[in-house]
């Protein structure tokens, strides 16, 4: 009878934010399982919320290795439970779910252009006590002239649980193909709650009198001061994997939380 060979165990980086408790299961597990350098690594273990997340997404954006996060932190929506034992086993067995930023292309009135990418959400939210006048086009076609509130923005499936839904907007499940585009306590028109697009939609978002009634862009955590003009798509040249435990997997976590009052 032929031995069948042993699969040799993923190369394992962990990394974690500033928080005590990110910090104590760091010196555990790289006791436990070693520790080597992220750029030699597999896979990348990050520790913390879902902010230190979004950091280690952004961070790996371009090196192309899974990310497989554990909580040790505030809100833990993208993250696997913490457990220090059998995490080889864990990550062998997890759920794979591939994600694609959006990608911002900001301008200022100086015709200077900032890019960023986002893989929770793009917002456009007002600078001053006025509110902000927007013009929505889509596609190239304009769906709405004017739009006064305090901002709008347009979110991903996994980012539709975040910022999106404390606006009011759709939870969107994984792998719908859509986006949300939600406006921020809007004023006028008052009875606009927002659009779902399909995810090759092209959104050009225009501040209207950006002198009076300036206007910051966000993508995720990069902010770009005093906008008039920003343009939002998909990117599908960038994708980044999460794994996760199949008892916790995200597309059911997204699900659920459409039922939860």
């Amino acid at each position: 009878m032929t031995a069948v060979p042993s699969r040799t165990p993923p190369r394992v980086a962990f990394v974690a934010s500033e928080a005590d408790a990110a910090q104590a299961a760091l010196a555990e597990l790289r006791e436990r399982y070693g520790t080597i350098p992220a750029e030699q690594a597999d896979i990348i273990v990050p520790l913390g919320g879902d902010g230190f997340m979004l950091e280690t997404l952004h961070r790996f954006v371009s090196s192309g290795r899974a990310i497989f996060g554990m909580h040790r932190g505030s809100v833990g929506f993208l993250m696997n439970p913490y457990r220090p034992d059998g995490l080889d086993e864990r990550i062998a067995a997890a759920q794979p779910v591939d994600l694609r930023p959006l990608e911002m292309a900001a301008s200022q009135e100086d015709g200077s252009c900032h890019r960023a990418i986002a893989f929770n959400e793009v917002s456009l939210l007002r600078e001053t006590r006025q509110a902000a006048k927007l013009k929505v086009t889509v596609d190239d076609v304009v769906r709405l002239e004017e739009l006064m509130a305090d901002g709008i923005l347009l979110s991903t499936p996994v980012g539709s649980t975040a910022y999106n839904l404390s606006a009011h907007g759709p939870i969107i499940p994984l792998g719908a193909g859509i986006m949300a585009l939600t406006p921020i306590s809007a004023f006028r028109p008052r009875r606009w709650r927002g659009a779902l697009l399909p995810h090759g939609a092209r959104v050009q978002i225009d501040a209207l009198e950006a002198d009076k009634r300036p206007v910051s862009a966000v993508a995720d955590f990069t902010e770009v001061r005093d906008v008039v003009s920003v343009e939002i798509h998909e990117n599908r040249d960038i994708s980044m994997t999460l794994l996760f435990d199949r008892e916790f997997n995200l597309e059911e976590r997204v699900f659920k939380e459409q039922f939860l009052s």
